[in-house]
């Protein structure tokens, strides 16, 4: 099976729709797929529900999709870095499923497993836990949170070979392993594209089984969302 792919268009040929789940890696601007996000906005596909920890910031990643209007859902974690992401909220433009941020991942790596639900303590009591089952266990409360599908997912990697198998680096792991595993088809990009059998074994963190579809992106520029330094004298002094 062919998995590697000329671009981001063309990898994604075919799979997109109106009115379907996307996973989305990355953690703020950390790890996202952005060459696969930029492909999503240029298909024109609509009335998206997304599924990713936040939606990074305005105009760059998730926030282009944003911009044009293509998100009518978003199941997140977190919303505070992305101006436009609270403004559609409040002004009842964009629907939004918080969850907070580790039944968030959970949610994710049971849909992955095959796992349709499971429970709790987190939210309970609160205005998480409206509309959901809630059952008691050891004494203790439980609220019932579903496992999380996608139709597609897109992930980003550092490395990865013909095969699909994936290597994170760092921080940029964050959601990425998970959401690999719960999407019905799983497209990545990957900024170094090795030769089949390059990758020790024990090195990867997401096996090729996953992964449906992959595209090479070197060089990817890597934004900061907020930049922090030190001054000369300060530095110098220390």
């Amino acid at each position: 099976m062919q998995k590697v792919y000329a671009d981001a268009t063309d990898a994604l040929a075919g799979l997109l729709k109106d009115g379907m789940v996307v996973m989305a890696g990355g953690f703020g601007l950390c790890g996202i797929p952005e060459s696969l996000i930029a492909a999503i906005k240029q298909s024109g596909a609509k009335d998206l529900t997304v599924i990713s920890n936040n939606a990074g910031v305005d105009g760059i990643g998730l926030g282009t999709l944003l911009e044009t209007r293509q998100i009518k859902k978003m199941i997140s974690s977190y919303v505070g870095e992305n101006k436009l992401f609270a403004q559609q909220y409040l002004a009842g433009e964009l629907e939004i499923e918080f969850t907070p941020q580790g039944t968030l991942a959970e949610r994710i790596r049971a849909g992955g497993a095959g796992v349709p639900a499971f429970f709790t303590k987190t939210g309970v009591g609160t205005l998480i836990a409206e509309g959901k089952e809630v059952r008691e266990f050891d004494g203790e409360d439980y609220v019932m949170e579903r496992g999380l599908v996608a139709d597609v997912a897109v992930v980003h990697a550092w490395k990865g070979d013909a095969e699909g198998n994936l290597v994170y680096r760092k921080t940029a792991r964050n959601f990425n392993p998970m959401m690999a595993t719960a999407g019905k088809i799983t497209v990545a990009e990957v900024e170094h594209l090795v030769e089949t059998g390059a990758i020790e074994p024990d090195q990867i963190h997401t096996p090729g089984i996953f992964v449906s579809r992959l595209i090479h992106v070197p060089n990817p520029v890597k934004h900061i969302e907020q930049r922090t330094v030190r001054s000369r004298a300060t530095a110098e002094a220390n």
